[in-house]
This record gives C-alpha cells, sequence and structure tokens, in this order.
C-alpha cells in the first residue's frame, strides 16, 4: 500500500495494491516491488524465452559456419540467478523512483474501513490507518490452484514460482493451455527440458483460433508434448521425490498415469479482492470473477475508489493497459486532463517459440460482429530469411489480416505469426488509432529483406482459394 501527493495541489490519493515483498503465495515464493510484469511475468518470462531462442540460434549457427560441438547443454542455476538479479535491480529501481517522486511507500497489506479510510497491517502484525480523498485499487491477480484435484496444491507450482526456482524443475507437466501456460511450455522445452502440456479444452481461448492452431502445432513440432481433451484427477508424491499424475482422457473417458519432476499450474488467474472487505463500503463486484465494476472513467460504485488493471472487469489482463489507465486516472484526478482509456484494439504478443502477435479482432469475431460476407481476409504463408539457410521449417510463419469488405477496408484485426512478432506488431498496431485501411498498407512501402514487409505485400483472399504461399525473396 502507498500514499501518493501531486505537488502542489496537495491533492490527495490512496493507492492500494498488493505489496509483495511481504505477500506469499501456497509455497512460500516471495518477491519486491514491482507487481506480476517485473517480478513473476512479462520479464523473467521474456529473458526466459531468449534463453530458449539462443538454444535455437545455437543450432542454426552450424549452418552459417559456425564450429559449435555437437553436445551442448543448458544450466538452469545460471539462467535463474542472470534473471532474478535483473528482476531485483528493477525492484530496487522502482523504490528510488517512489522516493524521488515523494511518494511514501508503506510495505503492508491494506483493507478498507470505510470510503476514505484504510486498515494497514505489516508482516509484523503491526497496524494502522491511512485515510485519503480518493482510494485507487489495483491488487492485480494471482494463479489459480484447481482445488478439487487432491495433491494440486501440495505439490505443484505456478507462474509465481517457476520463474524464482533456483533448480531445474525437470520433466514438466504444464496443465493449462493460456498464454502464460503455452509461453512457460515453450522456453522449458527450448532449453532441453521434457515437457507436456495438458489441455482440457482449446488453446489460447479469446484469441483467434487459426492463429491458436499453428501456434501449437510449431510447438509441437519443436518438441513439446501436448494431452489433448485431458484433465488431472490426482497427484501423489512418490518416495523417490517424483510426482504421479493421474489424468482421464475426455474422449475416451480412460485414465492414464506418468510421474513427472514438477507440475505447472496454469489454470487461470483470481482477482486479489477477497480481503479488501469491498462489499463492506459499497464496491460492486462481479460474485463469479471477484473483479470490480467499473465504469469508463475506471470509477466503482462509490465515486471517490477507482480500480485498475487485472482486477477490473471487463479490462485486459495486461501491464501496459493498465498502466496506461493509471496514468490517466492521475491526470483526470489532478484536473490536468479529462482523457479516458481507449480499451480497442490494444496489441499483444504471445511469446511462444514461433511468436504470434496480434491487434483488432479475431476473424471469428470479425464474423460475429459483421457477418462472414461482409469482411475480407488477406493471408499469406512466408518463409523468413532467417529460416532458409538454417533449412528451418516454416510452414507455421503465417500473416492474416481482417478487414470490411467494403468501402475502404477498414482493418479490423491482424495476425503475425514468426520472429519478433511483437516488435511487428507494436509498429503496426500505431495505424488502428489512425483509422489503418488495407489501401494504407498497400500504399506501404517495405523495409527489405524483413518479415513486417510481407503485410504490406499481402494480396490474396481466403475466399478467393488461391495459394496464399509467398514466393521470391
Amino acid at each position: 500500500m502507498a500514499t501518493f501527493s501531486r505537488g502542489r495541489q496537495r491533492i490527495k490519493a490512496l493507492c492500494c495494491f498488493r505489496t509483495l515483498i511481504c505477500t506469499r503465495n501456497f509455497t512460500g515464493t516471495k518477491w519486491g516491488l514491482g507487481g506480476t510484469c517485473v517480478n513473476v511475468g512479462c520479464i523473467p518470462k521474456k529473458l526466459m524465452h531468449q534463453a530458449a531462442l539462443l538454444g535455437t540460434a545455437v543450432k542454426d549457427a552450424r549452418k552459417y559456419g559456425w564450429q559449435i560441438p555437437e553436445s551442448l547443454s543448458h544450466d538452469w542455476s545460471t539462467m535463474a540467478e542472470a534473471v532474478q538479479n535483473h528482476v531485483k535491480s528493477l525492484n530496487w529501481g522502482h523504490r528510488v523512483q517512489l522516493q524521488d517522486k515523494k511518494v511514501k511507500y508503506l510495505n503492508m497489506k491494506g483493507s478498507l474501513v470505510d470510503t476514505h479510510t484504510i486498515r494497514a497491517v505489516n508482516g509484523k502484525g503491526k497496524e494502522m490507518t491511512v485515510t485519503a480523498k480518493n482510494i485507487v485499487l489495483a491488487t492485480g491477480g494471482r494463479p489459480k490452484y484447481p482445488t478439487h484435484v487432491p495433491g494440486a496444491m501440495e505439490f505443484g507450482i505456478t507462474s509465481d514460482d517457476v520463474f524464482w526456482l533456483k533448480e531445474s524443475p525437470k520433466k514438466t507437466l504444464v496443465v493449462g493451455a493460456s498464454y502464460v501456460a503455452l509461453e512457460c511450455a515453450g522456453f522449458l522445452t527450448g532449453i532441453g527440458l521434457d515437457t507436456t502440456v495438458m489441455v482440457r479444452s482449446i488453446a489460447l481461448r479469446g484469441f483467434d483460433q487459426q492463429m491458436s492452431g499453428l501456434v501449437t502445432d510449431y510447438m509441437e513440432a519443436y518438441g513439446t508434448k501436448f494431452s489433448w481433451k485431458c484433465t488431472p484427477k490426482s497427484i501423489e508424491k512418490l518416495p523417490s521425490g517424483l510426482l504421479r499424475v493421474t489424468w482421464m482422457d475426455l474422449n475416451t473417458k480412460e485414465e492414464h498415469q506418468d510421474t513427472f519432476n514438477s507440475v505447472l499450474w496454469a489454470v487461470g488467474r483470481a482477482s486479489e479482492t477477497k480481503t479488501l472487505n469491498l462489499e463492506k463500503v459499497g464496491v460492486e463486484i462481479n460474485k463469479e470473477t471477484g473483479k470490480i465494476i467499473v465504469a469508463t472513467d475506471e470509477a466503482t460504485s462509490v465515486p471517490n475508489i477507482f480500480a485498475i488493471g487485472d482486477i477490473a472487469e471487463g479490462r485486459p489482463e495486461l501491464t501496459p493497459t493498465a498502466i496506461k489507465a493509471g496514468k490517466l486516472l492521475a491526470r483526470r484526478l489532478v484536473g490536468h486532463s479529462t482523457e479516458l482509456m481507449n480499451y480497442d484494439n490494444v496489441a499483444t504478443t504471445v511469446f511462444t517459440p514461433l511468436e504470434y502477435g496480434c491487434v483488432g479482432l479475431s476473424e471469428e469475431e470479425a464474423e460475429r460482429r459483421h457477418g462472414k460476407d461482409q469482411i475480407e481476409v488477406y493471408h499469406a504463408f512466408y518463409k523468413p530469411l532467417e529460416f532458409t539457410v538454417a533449412e528451418r521449417d516454416a510452414t507455421q510463419c503465417y500473416i492474416k489480416v481482417v478487414c470490411l469488405r467494403e468501402g475502404d477496408q477498414r482493418v479490423l484485426g491482424m495476425h503475425f505469426t514468426g520472429p519478433n512478432a511483437g516488435e511487428v506488431t507494436q509498429g503496426f498496431s500505431l495505424g488502428f488509432q489512425c483509422g489503418l485501411t488495407y489501401e494504407h498498407l498497400r500504399n506501404t512501402v517495405g523495409i527489405h529483406p524483413t518479415c513486417a514487409e510481407e503485410l504490406i505485400k499481402l494480396n490474396i483472399t481466403k475466399r478467393s482459394g488461391l495459394d496464399a504461399t509467398v514466393t521470391g525473396c
């Protein structure tokens, strides 16, 4: 929890958030200031993803003439220490920034007493109260455990834990098919670990399902195993220390067993709102999700209490959107602006072995909103130049742009699988803020040779039925 004031205006707000330095999850993993992204999300995930990409690059290097020994191994401890040291440097940097901006930081857990008062408790049980004109809630979420599965909490880990393990998780079962599950499974496979993903229904729910299929197809070819249409029944710890997992095949209704060194749960996240005492002060929540109902200005049902980030109902669970929303809210609270957060067309990338970047609507959602006959989908299968000499399979490298069929063909959605998908998608997402159309793409001169230029060369529609494979350079 932290109080902050805005310079000479002396307008105070109270920001109550999960103080991660003293908050522990079930297995006892703890970390510093900076939230999920810094400590157990985007930053360590991208660094471990990079470790996996380097392993692939070393294999490619032989084709480019580098004389590299056939036998290569990866040391988890070295990677983990380097990643954790970087995260700790960011923790320190955040503390310094708070001090420089005269923000008072309280390393305590908070709960609402009334609409202007917070009760705060530190790690030793010492209490204090803080009052403020405005209160901002940004407590985020934590990974869920399937409590109905015996042994799940006792023997499983989550993404809160995997980045802080001092020793390799070794043979790992990842349960779930969210982007968190696939990203973790991807980098574990990439550094040489035996990794299986157990999927109950579909992968990457909420994302374009054609693109999701390409991502998982590539992962399977890359070495990740998938157990489709399966659900875990129990976990037992054997005398050897291995975990015996029993699961059911939902198609055949047969039970199966295998042993793993680690079981990583990635079955969704729960909002950290239960201990905030929201109902007592009249803050309305969605009973099913635990998320806080908010208006377009991030206000809750209590006018002076606001909520941003993952705990706000209907908001993208993405760090950049929370940061942007928080900045705009702060400016409105001190009277510097009336601008509201625009949650439409927020770009994102899934950092799987073959990265997937997207912005705007999926093809399914575009069809639902506009009708299949009213949209046009331009697409292409392409081969990154980097893949050619290395003789890497590019079957799943694919681009599609979903447009309205009539008029200037406004772009509704853009989807890209391939190297550096985040960098490609970030650049094109700017166009969505400016009314991007298919003609804008066609009138843009590409940078050659790049993967991004394939987007501005698209000319084959799905409707045509023509081969969309790019030929030439």
